[in-house]
């Protein structure tokens, strides 16, 4: 008997969304709770990169509240991340069959190295070369306010952890057989403009040292990812 993909009504798709969804928000919460109990070390930790707490300003009332808040989040997300993606793959599993869900699950783990060492590579490598330069740019004495400071960290964090993925994305879209290998080789060229124009945007200084860190990496992802796309395509015949 071979594997088909499970059919389902528009309503099924709609319920089972529904209970995705809570489950991942029930995980985020937990995870913002663990988030919590290291808030202080957390908050620290975001200060770091500027000098600490002497170096920023809080000038209004809900400030502190608001940065609180927004910095458990990104703890929360990350300690969740594993579980939202199981919630993910579920979801999509109805229409994948067997061996397409094995290694959509088995890819999970990867999925949250990827990310975390997005994350990493944003704190101790773009940040201790980005704040230096904007805060000591000529013109007036820069002490940022508490809010706006961690608004740019976390941000930058958060979606230079999600560009990280860009691998494991190209994987799953050869295994999917929307793209291959060969074809991501051929457009080598169009990929180094795509890339140089997602680390002019993303790169919170207009300077070049900046945009070649993350352009680097993101190449070498790009690399890896055509590496994944071939064994991807390989394992399918």
């Amino acid at each position: 008997m071979k594997d088909k993909p499970v059919e389902m009504t528009i309503w099924g798709h709609l319920e089972e969304l529904r209970k995705r969804l809570f489950y991942s928000l029930i995980t985020l919460i937990i995870g913002m709770v663990i988030a919590v109990i290291f808030s202080d070390f957390l908050l620290n930790l975001v200060s770091r990169p500027i000098g600490g707490f002497e170096n920023l300003l809080s000038i209004q009332v809900t400030e502190n509240l608001s940065v609180y808040f927004r910095i458990t989040m990104l703890g929360g997300f990350i300690i969740a991340l594993p579980f939202i993606l199981i919630q993910l793959i579920l979801f999509v599993s109805p229409g994948l069959k067997k061996a397409e869900r094995t290694w959509l699950f088995r890819a999970i783990p990867l999925a949250t190295i990827l990310f975390c060492g997005g994350v990493v590579f944003a704190y101790f490598i773009m940040l201790p070369t980005a704040i230096p330069f904007l805060v000591q740019f000529p013109g007036p004495e820069v002490l940022p306010k508490w809010r706006d400071y961690v608004s740019f960290v976390t941000n930058l964090l958060f979606w230079i952890g999600i560009s990280f993925e860009t691998p494991l994305v190209m994987f799953v879209l050869a295994k999917l057989e929307i793209i291959s290998a060969k074809g991501l080789l051929k457009q080598w060229r169009y990929a180094v403009i795509i890339i140089a124009v997602i680390a002019a945007v993303a790169t919170p200084t207009p300077d070049p040292v900046n945009m070649a860190l993350l352009m680097a990496p993101l190449l070498l992802l790009y690399l890896l990812g055509i590496l994944l796309a071939a064994l991807a395509r390989k394992n399918t015949k």
